[in-house]
């Protein structure tokens, strides 16, 4: 018997034994999709153990499903292998509960073929193929996700207040559900650490603690999820999408990153003899996401709906520019020249993936700093209303030709994943684009 399966034997009957002696009686194995979305299957304890040993089977395709579950020509993943199987194989440092629902927790997986290996193109193994990369030049990463989402009735679909009272208390804490949702991610293992109410009428911000590596994207991951399934259970309909509503505020995820010495645990961002606390490692990593910006949108702003978003004025950066401390600004630097010095990338909308937004925002930095990027001096002013600086991609298919002409970047983040993800966003906006908007609609039907 193999050192490693019997390694695996051991830490599958850990896990099963450590479930039964909390009185959970069901795992969910989860694994996020391109969207983010969790995918995957219920098992009741007693088949835990074979399962988290042998891994579980699902349809190989499940990761590269577009949004409306659809498996998509070509990406090498369907047809091409006659719809195959891969396995999911659970990651024990995962393992959470799922508070809503009796003795039940979940696991978040991640998916190999049957020979063993990986599918490449799965989020979660993106990210930690760019965290290895990041480790083998000596870096830790430590990383925090924000995001706003709006929060409507589930019959009406009308949001739970009117106006716009960023910040007011007594209005964020108008609706029950938000105490109980507070209380759900805590016990989901999600480190909340504020709430509040954002621009737009039923649109809130939670946010969580910043966290190492791939345990960040994976808290994100059961945040998201958590908000949707756990509202709806309360009659509320939760939504990440982008621009729901034409003249109301859009959705981000503000993406925050920082490099540390995976030696000493100092952080490699800080220079406390700059201006700005920014080190020169920093300066590097800035200027690779502005190279890098144009292609990394496709992955930061993923459908067409996100793009409704990008407009000046509205905190939504739509060009490709830094800051210190300039909302405006596409990456914006937080500059408390301490310990907690640090970037923010400003572009990112609410429905993007995590994994991914950290991803790319990792491997745009990286390149920076293996080319020694010179990062150009900041321009004085809010930079939104800059027309100097080259503006960021404004529709979803500018942003893939972006992405599909960026070699360095396709080759840093993966061939196999850059294929695959433009294949299936191809196809998912040439469906949507023959779709017709209610509003053509409403505008031409009785009129002409």
């Amino acid at each position: 018997m193999s050192l490693y399966f019997e390694h695996t034997k051991q830490t599958a009957a850990a896990l099963a034994q450590s479930l039964r002696e909390r009185q959970i009686t069901q795992l969910r194995f989860e694994l996020p999709d391109l969207a983010g979305l969790s995918r995957g299957k219920t098992v009741p304890i007693a088949h835990v153990e074979s399962y988290a040993r042998d891994g579980l089977n699902l349809y190989g395709g499940t990761v590269t499903l577009d949004s409306a579950s659809n498996p998509i020509a070509g990406t090498g993943y369907n047809e091409d292998i006659n719809f195959a199987d891969c396995l999911m194989v659970p990651d024990p440092d995962t393992v959470s509960d799922v508070p809503w629902i009796a003795n039940t927790a979940r696991v978040i997986c991640d998916t190999k073929w049957y020979d063993g290996t990986p599918q490449y193109a799965a989020p979660r193994t993106v990210l930690k193929t760019m965290l290895q990369k990041a480790a083998e030049m000596g870096f830790g990463v430590k990383m925090g996700h924000e995001f706003e989402f709006y929060v409507v009735d589930l019959e009406t679909r009308q949001p739970l207040y009117t106006g716009n009272p960023i910040f007011v208390t007594a209005i964020t804490h108008r609706h029950p559900a938000l105490e109980g949702l507070m209380r759900v991610l805590a016990q989901s293992g999600v480190d909340m650490i504020t709430a509040n109410g954002e621009f737009g009428p039923g649109q809130w911000e939670l946010n969580f603690a910043a966290l190492d590596g791939i345990a960040a994207a994976d808290r994100a991951f059961v945040f998201k999820n958590t908000v949707k399934e756990y509202l709806r259970g309360q009659g509320l309909l939760a939504t990440f999408m982008t621009k729901p509503y034409a003249h109301l505020s859009g959705s981000c995820s503000h993406f925050h990153l920082s490099l540390f010495d995976l030696k000493s645990g100092e952080n490699l961002f800080l220079d406390k003899a700059d201006p700005d606390g920014m080190s020169g490692l920093m300066k590097s990593f800035t200027q690779g996401i502005l190279d890098h910006a144009p292609a990394a949108q496709a992955i930061w702003n993923p459908t067409p709906n996100c793009y409704r978003r990008i407009r000046p004025g509205t905190f939504a950066p739509s060009n490709i520019s830094w800051g210190v401390e300039d909302r405006s600004a596409s990456v914006r630097i937080k500059a408390s020249k301490d310990e907690r010095q640090h970037l923010e990338v400003r572009v990112p909308s609410a429905l993007s993936n995590p994994y991914l937004t950290a991803a790319a925002s990792l491997a745009a930095g990286l390149l920076g700093v293996q080319s020694g990027a010179v990062l150009a001096p900041e321009r004085k002013g809010l930079k939104e209303a800059d027309g100097a600086f080259a503006k960021l991609p404004t529709e979803m298919h500018e942003a893939l030709a972006a992405l599909r002409a960026d070699a360095a970047f396709t080759e840093m983040l993966g061939a196999e994943f850059v294929k695959i993800y433009t294949i299936v966003k191809t196809a998912e906006i040439n469906r949507l684009r023959d779709e017709i908007p209610a509003a053509e609609t409403a505008e031409y039907f009785d009129l002409y």
